[in-house]
C-alpha cells in the first residue's frame, strides 16, 4: 500500500526527519510518499499558521488520490484539516495527535503532553476536549521551544524536552508522555529508555494505524457527514478548490 505523510508546513528539513520516522516503521510493502505542501507557513505555532496551512494539506491529499495512494497521516499537533481531508480522501486519514493520544491510553491510565511554545498548549488543549481525552491526559506541557528550534543540529531542544517530560514524570505523576510536534519524531525511542515509561510519537503511531485500517479493508465513510464535497463553484484565489476540478 502507499501511504502519503503530509508535513503541513514548508520546511524541508523536517519532512525529511518525518520521512525517515514513517519509513522506520513501515510494513516491508507500505511505501511512504512523504511530502510538504508548496503554499504555507514554514512553521506551525498558532492557530492563524494552522488555518493557513489546511490548503495545502488538502492539496496533497487531492494529489494523493490522483497517485492511488491508500491512505495518509497529517503530521502536525495540531491536526489541521483533518475532517476536510476525510471530505476529500477515500482511504483513512489519520492526525498525528488524535493517533498519539489514544494509543498512549492503550498502553497508561494517563499521560502528559510535552509541546513546544507555551501558545500552542491552547490548540492542544481544544483536541484533548475533542478527542475526550480530558480525564486522561494530565497535564500539556510547554518547552518554549519554537518548531524551528527542533531542527537546529546540536541545540538544546533535546534537553530542555528530555527535562519537562520528567517533570511530568515526578510532578504530574505521568505514566507516558505524548510528544506535542511532528518534529519531535526522532526522540521517542530514546526518551522511552531515558524515562522507563512509554513515550508516544504520532508520526509512527498514525502510519501504524492507517496501515491497519487498510488491511483491514476500512475507507472513510462517504455518508453523512465525511461525504464527498458538494459540487459548487469558488471564487478568487482558491477557484481551483472547488469540487471537481
Amino acid at each position: 500500500m502507499k501511504i502519503k505523510v503530509i508535513n503541513p508546513n514548508t520546511t524541508q528539513s523536517m519532512t525529511d526527519k518525518i520521512r525517515a520516522a514513517a519509513e522506520a516503521v513501515a510494513a516491508p510493502a507500505t511505501s511512504i510518499v512523504a511530502a510538504s505542501p508548496s503554499m504555507g507557513p514554514a512553521s506551525i505555532e498558532g492557530h492563524y499558521d494552522e488555518a493557513i496551512s489546511v490548503l495545502g494539506v488538502l492539496d496533497e491529499v487531492r494529489r494523493g488520490e490522483d497517485d492511488g495512494c491508500a491512505g495518509y497521516v497529517i503530521a502536525c499537533f495540531g491536526d489541521p484539516g483533518l475532517l476536510a481531508a476525510r471530505e476529500v480522501a477515500r482511504g483513512p486519514v489519520v492526525g498525528i495527535a488524535e493517533a498519539a493520544m489514544h494509543a498512549a491510553t492503550f498502553v497508561a491510565n494517563q499521560f502528559s503532553i510535552v509541546t513546544t511554545l507555551d501558545r500552542t498548549r491552547d490548540i492542544a488543549r481544544r483536541l484533548v476536549h475533542e478527542y475526550g481525552m480530558e480525564r486522561r491526559c494530565l497535564s500539556i506541557r510547554a518547552t518554549d521551544l519554537s518548531v524551528l528550534d527542533l531542527e537546529i543540529p546540536g541545540g538544546t531542544a533535546r534537553k530542555m524536552i528530555t527535562e519537562e517530560c520528567w517533570r511530568a514524570v515526578k510532578e504530574d505523576r505521568a505514566e507516558a508522555i505524548v510528544l506535542g510536534c511532528a518534529g519531535m519524531a526522532d526522540l521517542s525511542v530514546d526518551l522511552g529508555r531515558e524515562l522507563g515509561i512509554p513515550v508516544v510519537e504520532g508520526v509512527t503511531t498514525a502510519v501504524k494505524l492507517v496501515e491497519t485500517l487498510v488491511s483491514l479493508g476500512l475507507q472513510t465513510s462517504k455518508i453523512g457527514g465525511l461525504a464527498f464535497p458538494l459540487p459548487k463553484s469558488y471564487r478568487g484565489a482558491v477557484e481551483g478548490f472547488a469540487p471537481g476540478r
